[in-house]
Parts: C-alpha cells; sequence; structure tokens
C-alpha cells in the first residue's frame, strides 16, 4: 500500500472507497481515463466486487471464488482491469475439484474464459470416472481418429493425410480386441484387461478388469455404458458402468448364432447385433427386459464386413468377391431391410466403418471409402481416400475431438 493520502473517492453502490488515481490508472485504463476527477461514480458494479478488485490492484492477490467469479470478471472488464481477468481465472483454475469442475466449466462457458474452459475440460478429462459420476456431465464432441496396430493415426481434411497421435500400450494388441468410444475416450480391450486413451491428455490408463477374458468381441458403447459382446466361444454380454466402476453381466446372446465374427452397433438408444454362424440374422437388446429379441431377418447370407449407424438406419456393407460391395440398410422404426447401394471398384479387402455427419468412412489398409447418406440418395464417393502409410492388418476407425484442432479429422 502506498503511504501516501488517498486522492480519490469511489461512490459504489451506496457506499465508499478511499482510493489513489495513480495506483488505479496503472492497472486501469477506465481509471487512467478519469484521473481529473476526485469524485467517481461507478455503475455496474457492486461494492463488494470494486472492493475485491481494488484491493487486488494494490495486493496482487485474488480473492475469487465460484460463486463470485462471475462478478468480479465483469467487473473488471467494465473497469478495464485485463490483469484482474487474468488473475481470477488463475485463481479460479487452482480452485477446481471433482465437485464443482462442470460448474466452473458452464461458467467459462457463458463468459468466453477459453483459458479457463480448457482447465475445466483437462481437470475433466484427467479425473474421468470420478467426473462421471455426477449425472449432469454429458458434453458432446465431435472430431474424428483411426487406429492400426500399435499407433494411432488422425486424418486431417485439410492436408489430405494421416498423421501419427499417439502408440497404444504395448499390452493392447489390437488383434482380437474390442474398440469404441464413450464421453471422447478411446476404449480398447484386450482379454480380461481394458485400457481407456484421454485424447485431451495424450494418456493411456487401465480401467476395471472385465469379469471374463474374451477374444474377438465386440465393444460398443451406448448410454453412458460400456458392453463386451461375445467372443470366441463365448455368448455373456458384460455392461461397464463408469460411475460405479463395475462390470455386471447381462442376458447372453442366444447360443449358436454370435459367438464369433458378429457385428454390433447402436441405433437411436437401443444395442444390435448381427452375424456369427447365421449372417442374416439381427437382434436387437431390450435393456428393460434384459433381453434379445429377434428382428427381421436380412436377405444377404453373405458375411458383413461392418454395420453402422445413422440417424434411425443400420446400414450393413457386405464384400465378395463376385459383386463387390453390397450396402442393406435397416429402418429401426418401420422394422424393414432394404437394398440401399453396390461399389465395384476398389479394394475388395474388409473394413471397418465410422460416421461422422451423414458420411460413413470405410476403412482399410489399401484405401479409405467414402459413403455419402443424403435425403433424396446415397452413394459412394468416388474419389477414394489414401490409407496410411504404415498401415498393417485390420484398421479399426473411431471418432474423438483432439484439443486445438478446429479441422475435421477422420
Amino acid at each position: 500500500m502506498t503511504s501516501d493520502r488517498p486522492d480519490l473517492v469511489i461512490e459504489v453502490g451506496g457506499q465508499t472507497i478511499d482510493a489513489h488515481k495513480s495506483v488505479l490508472a496503472e492497472k486501469s485504463d477506465y481509471f487512467k481515463a478519469r484521473l481529473s476527477r476526485n469524485i467517481l461514480k461507478v455503475k455496474g458494479v457492486s461494492y463488494k466486487t470494486m472492493s475485491t478488485l481494488i484491493n487486488y490492484i494494490y495486493t496482487a492477490q485474488m480473492n475469487v471464488s465460484k460463486d463470485n467469479v462471475v462478478d468480479v470478471i465483469t467487473g473488471a472488464k467494465i473497469l478495464q482491469i485485463p490483469c484482474a481477468v487474468q488473475a481470477a481465472m488463475d485463481r479460479m483454475s487452482e480452485q477446481i475439484t471433482a465437485e464443482n469442475c462442470y460448474e466452473i466449466l458452464t461458467i467459462a462457458k457463458k463468459q468466453r474464459l477459453s483459458e479457463l474452459k480448457e482447465t475445466a475440460y483437462g481437470y475433466m478429462s484427467d479425473n474421468f470416472l470420478q467426473i462421471l459420476k455426477d449425472p449432469s456431465v454429458n458434453d458432446v464432441f465431435d472430431l474424428e481418429s483411426l487406429e492400426d496396430n500399435h499407433m494411432i493415426y488422425s486424418y486431417n481434411e485439410a492436408i489430405n493425410d494421416w498423421t501419427a497421435l499417439t502408440s497404444m500400450p504395448d499390452d493392447l494388441n489390437t488383434k482380437g480386441c474390442g474398440i469404441c468410444t464413450m464421453y471422447n475416450y478411446l476404449f480398447g480391450k484386450v482379454s480380461d484387461r481394458v485400457f481407456c486413451y484421454n485424447p485431451i491428455t495424450n494418456r493411456w490408463a487401465e480401467v476395471r478388469p472385465m469379469s471374463q477374458a474374451r477374444a474377438q468381441l465386440k465393444l460398443v458403447s451406448m448410454d453412458g455404458n460400456l458392453y463386451a459382446i461375445g467372443g470366441e466361444c463365448l455368448f455373456t454380454v458384460e455392461k461397464y458402468d463408469p460411475r460405479m466402476d463395475r462390470w455386471t453381466a447381462i442376458a447372453p446372446l442366444p447360443k449358436g448364432a454370435f459367438a464369433v465374427a458378429h457385428e454390433a452397433t447402436t441405433c437411436s438408444g437401443e444395442l444390435y447385433v448381427s452375424g456369427g454362424s447365421l449372417f442374416y440374422r439381427l437382434l436387437k437388446y431390450d435393456t428393460k427386459r434384459d433381453e434379445w429379441q429377434e428382428c427381421p431377418y436380412n436377405n444377404s447370407r453373405k458375411k458383413s464386413s461392418d454395420m453402422v449407424a445413422l440417424k434411425s438406419f443400420i446400414y450393413r456393407f457386405d464384400v465378395n468377391r463376385e459383386q463387390g460391395i453390397n450396402v442393406f440398410k435397416y429402418n429401426t422404426i418401420v422394422k424393414m431391410w432394404h437394398d440401399c447401394a453396390s461399389q465395384k471398384i476398389g479394394s475388395l479387402l474388409p473394413f471397418r466403418c465410422a460416421v461422422i455427419g451423414n458420411c460413413i468412412y470405410c476403412v482399410n489398409k489399401s484405401q479409405t471409402l467414402q459413403f455419402v447418406v443424403e435425403e433424396e440418395k446415397v452413394y459412394f464417393v468416388e474419389e477414394m481416400l489414401k490409407a496410411p502409410v504404415e498401415a498393417r492388418g485390420m484398421l479399426f476407425p473411431f471418432v474423438l475431438t483432439l484439443r486445438e484442432r478446429p479441422e475435421k479429422v477422420t
């Protein structure tokens, strides 16, 4: 504090604060522009907020919490004290906990405080399981990434090329494993072990193992839970609740149909499984009754390459040497199959699919096809995207949001 006598009286909220013009003017353009005044009436700021900001200017100590941060930052902007805005954000970043992070994130979004928002997102990413115990946390993300063997690559449409994103844990071998995303995390499962990748921090962590080791399973997410479906010589199904950090058994698959070579997807909040030894069969899981229900059969008797959902339709892609690629779609509302499209050019290697917007990306180690779904028509894009240069074996595409990458990537 300066030893000189105060030369300014600030009238705010029916009360007064004595201060020094020179001290305030050094930090605030608002006060600097009013140096000629000895008495200054300030509107739009409460007495409590003004006291907090004046104290900060004199002591460099910011007394802020989630209860007053909005008022303090708003006041700092009115009084043109940019260092106070930054100090308030820095102080809030130090106070983030599992209990208040979502509230702080909401504040940061409303006030357009990008740095505080990134800090809140970072904390939520690092404390995934603990944060998900709060049912109000359910934000939406929309970018994409792709994986090969022990490397994960991201595709950038702007430069039309793949770049390495991260390496996978040595214990997570893609052969026979299941992969899916949930809440912008990538989950990979091998045997009974389950790994989780955080794209914000670029870190892998291991979560609670499954009750049963599985190979060649299908791993999907629905309504905030993971579903581990079948596997070699297995008809059992497990559900993982990240809020409870617990796997529980649900109704098993019908015996004799889906032990291996099955496909699974979710559509409109419902879980579907197809394939196995009866390629044309489609089952739907009823979460209320905990049972699998038969859906109408598909006309195709070929093995499907993959099955994905877009809006209220399920798209099944069959690959064979004679006919190329045949696409069938199932309307989950009217419960009917239709022949959808065919494609004879390109590689006949099996592929896996991922959806962005109205486009289904069909990815293998030779190429990436784009299957576009519009209101009146569906079609394959003639110009095929290249695959990652070092791609080997089966590729698994998936969708994530990557920090500080505003471009869409696949």
